[in-house]
């Protein structure tokens, strides 16, 4: 397990970062504003390269070129009509032009994500969906204008598929196929905690065949998109008890399921249904934490590393290992080429504000100070520690008075804050039993990153309060929010921003006795500021690990596992 962590000696952070900040130069400060409807920039993102469990552009993947379509043309047999991946199919054409070289074309779709970057924050902006047909085949009629060609149902968007014969740019022949959906899962069994792999293909690629809602004993567990993937969403969550027999739906959904799909538009999209049997309960799993892809973003703009105080003439190069971590990584900064000698000031830019009933200024950079290194001979090298607070993107700037001579992006990564007993082992990770007269206490006089006290346990009666402890929750649109379920049943989400990354979550341990699930799973944020067209919101992104619009900005939001024994 990693990014667990120990609140030992971090709750001053607020105090002492807006003190440092104070004698930072006002150069470094820059703010961003929005109301309801902020003045934004859409960017249409590019699926980051690596991502796994992507289909490639079908048949050839290659993209057909232009033409034209007349108002009349031969029919193409296409046999069956239907049918899922990998299955057989025939393509048959009769009474077309003798011996002639014609190009069979497959129409499909691509579909991504929609952001927006500024200087102090990130939105998620909505999907795009853009259609193309690709070159299925090149055949070749016999003397009597006839061609027969066989192959299989390649992976690729659900739904209606055109098939055109095209020869000199002009389509001459026309036939259609229905890419079916299919679901697998597995295991179909095991004890409390199980992973459970579940893999929906036939997607489609527009707003309404274009997301599933998963849902176990007709709990809402969370959503499923296969915008990157070519119409495969695969995801995982766990088997949750009590031991015996339990439902897992996948159906169509903008989020949530939509529940008369055999009487809507799109009536081959009604989804599927397995029966998954939870066999015994071994105690509960320890906290654990899933990453996401790991891979190399295409968005180049990052939020905090701004222009504002830079030295136009600087070629100063300034380099992080490691470039990303929790909170209290402690990183060795390198830097070459400064135009200048003597004491640089090492400063850590993050932001503060709120998003909650936002008029005029919501985000505001933060300096924060890390120090000082000595310069020589245009080179630094100085250790630093990754202050307690955001997660996210964050930036370390090297000064020279007022001016910034270099700047270098850093991603602090959320993390589990670990409970310790007396005697310094490790008590609980991430779960405790608050005392929450004593913490309204501590945030009366320590602010909103107080210390949150507690009994460090994982056993619980029915009916008692627990919480679940994080650090390093971000505040963009992207990673302020985490979905909460509770043995598969979305409950809500939690927030970090407002407590500067440190996030307590509660909740009241329910059910039979024995042992329960709580998972934490990405958000997209869409509640503030709201934009027209944000489909998938305010709900668990079950497919985060490959198909999540942040990814191509180079987040790194995981999903969480916490599981509690209730006791007589």
């Amino acid at each position: 397990m990693t990014n667990f962590r120990s609140r030992k000696g971090y709750y001053s952070f607020l105090t002492s970062a807006i003190a440092a900040s104070v004698m930072l130069p006002m150069a470094l400060t820059a703010s961003s504003s929005y109301a309801d409807t902020p003045s934004v920039t859409p960017i249409t993102l590019v699926a980051p390269s690596g991502l796994p469990g992507v289909a490639p552009l079908p048949f050839t993947g290659t993209v057909a070129p232009a033409f034209t379509i007349p108002s009349t043309y031969a029919n193409l047999t296409v046999t069956p009509l239907s049918g899922v991946p990998g299955s057989p199919m025939t393509i048959t054409g009769s009474g077309l032009s003798a011996n002639t070289s014609l190009t069979l074309t497959w129409s499909t779709s691509n579909a991504t994500w929609v952001a927006d970057i500024e200087p102090t924050t990130a939105n998620y902006m909505g999907d795009s969906y853009s259609k193309l047909s690709v070159v299925l085949a090149t055949v070749t009629t016999d003397a009597s204008g006839n061609f027969s060609y066989a192959t299989t149902v390649p992976t690729d968007f659900g739904g209606t598929h055109d098939i055109y014969a095209v020869a000199g740019g002009v389509a001459v022949a026309h036939g259609g196929f229905s890419l079916s959906r299919t679901l697998t899962v597995t295991p179909k069994s095991g004890p409390i905690g199980t992973p459970i792999t579940i893999t929906y293909t036939g997607l489609g690629a527009s707003l309404y065949p274009g997301g599933a809602a998963l849902l176990w004993d007709n709990h809402n567990t969370g959503e499923m998109m296969g915008h990157w993937t070519r119409g495969t969403a695969s995801v995982t969550i766990r088997a949750a008890g009590p031991a015996g027999n339990h439902l897992i739906t996948v159906a169509d959904a903008i989020g949530v399921q939509y529940m008369n799909i055999m009487q809507s538009p799109l009536p081959y999209a009604q989804g599927f249904s397995v029966m998954f049997h939870t066999t015994k309960d071994n105690g509960a799993p320890a906290p654990s934490i899933t990453w996401p892809a790991r891979v190399t973003p295409t968005v180049s703009q990052v939020t905090t590393l701004g222009t504002v105080g830079l030295d136009p003439a600087s070629k100063a190069v300034a380099t992080l290992s490691p470039t990303s971590g929790p909170v209290n990584t402690k990183v060795n900064l390198t830097v070459t080429g400064l135009p200048m000698t003597g004491t640089a000031t090492l400063v850590w830019s993050t932001v503060v504000g709120s998003r909650v009933n936002c008029s005029g200024t919501c985000w505001l950079t933060q300096p924060v100070a890390l120090g000082s290194a000595t310069v020589t001979n245009g080179a630094l090298n100085a250790p630093i520690t990754v202050p307690d607070g955001l997660g996210g993107w964050h930036a370390v700037k090297v000064m020279n008075g007022t001016t910034v001579e270099a700047q270098v992006a850093f991603y602090v990564k959320e993390s589990i804050i670990t409970f310790y007993k007396k005697d310094g082992s490790v008590a609980t990770v991430g779960v405790e039993r608050p005392d929450n007269a004593a913490s309204a206490a501590a945030i009366a006089t320590g602010g909103y990153h107080a210390l949150q006290v507690g009994t460090p346990t994982y056993r619980f009666k029915a009916g008692q309060e627990f919480t679940i402890n994080l650090d390093g929750v971000g505040w963009t649109q992207f990673d302020n929010t985490l979905a909460v379920t509770y043995d598969n049943s979305f409950v809500g989400y939690g927030c970090g921003f407002n407590s500067s990354g440190y996030t307590v979550i509660h909740m009241h341990a329910t059910g039979a006795p024995g042992t329960h699930i709580i998972d934490l799973y990405p958000m997209l944020y869409t509640n503030q500021p709201s934009f027209a067209n944000t489909p998938y919101g305010m709900l668990p992104v079950l497919s985060f690990a490959n198909d999540e619009p942040s990814l191509a900005l180079g987040y790194q939001v995981p999903s969480f596992h916490f599981a509690i024994t209730i006791v007589k």
